[in-house]
């Protein structure tokens, strides 16, 4: 499974939403439930599916599926 692939089932599943409705240019404001508590929990749904640990300073940048993949490859997750 790829990294997008992993990650549009990671939100996908904490939002509450199909997978087929997260694609490779979703942002938040895409998406009704990725609202502030929303964001929170797909931060927390990042670092488990990708076992690593999101400094906060990061959450405000990673409002969207193209900046988390950025993200995703700048720490080595290809």
């Amino acid at each position: 499974m790829s990294t997008l692939e992993r990650l549009r089932e990671a939100i996908a599943n904490t939002l509450k939403v199909p997978a087929a409705v997260i694609t490779d240019s979703t942002v938040h404001t895409d998406i009704a439930a990725w609202d502030s508590i929303g964001h929170v929990n797909v931060m927390m749904a990042i670092e488990q599916t990708f076992d690593i640990m999101l400094d906060v300073e990061d959450f405000a940048r990673l409002d969207s599926v193209p900046s988390i993949v950025a993200y995703l490859r700048e720490q080595g997750i290809s």
